[in-house]
């Protein structure tokens, strides 16, 4: 079975598209110049987010380990010479749980960030992935 993701981005004023995944009506606005919405890094940065997140959580669930509030922050540096591309990336997980659990925290995070996300994989192909984690008491 062939798996493939289509994007259609429309341009609507100045610097500002709106995009939308094939066949969902809700869609996202990109703005370069960041007013109206995220700009595109931004929006990659997110993607990673959200690709770790979700495996995150399907592992600690699969784990059987109780979390709550459940935040990443992905902050990336750049180089100065066009094109501009990320460095250095640094993800904050910063998770509610027992501090008994640090340990399967940490091996689903490992497990998201070498293994499932795809995100992950295609950025590290040009920049350095590292992270952090908090635990929320």
């Amino acid at each position: 079975m062939k798996t493939s993701t289509k994007t259609i981005t429309k341009w609507k004023q100045d610097r500002v598209f709106e995009s939308q995944q094939e066949g969902n009506p809700s869609h996202i606005v990109i703005d370069g110049g960041r007013q109206l919405g995220p700009g595109p890094k931004s929006l990659l940065l997110s993607g990673l987010a959200g690709c770790s997140a979700i495996d995150v959580l399907d592992i600690l669930e699969k784990m059987r380990i109780k979390f709550s509030d459940f935040t990443i922050e992905v902050e990336a540096e750049q180089t100065t010479d066009h094109p501009k591309v990320f460095k250095d990336i640094l993800i904050t997980y910063s998770i509610r749980t027992d501090k008994s659990n640090e340990d399967k925290v940490i091996k689903a995070i490992d497990l998201s960030l070498e293994k499932y996300c795809g995100v992950s994989a295609m950025l590290r192909k040009n920049s350095a992935i590292d992270y952090k984690l908090q635990l929320i008491p």
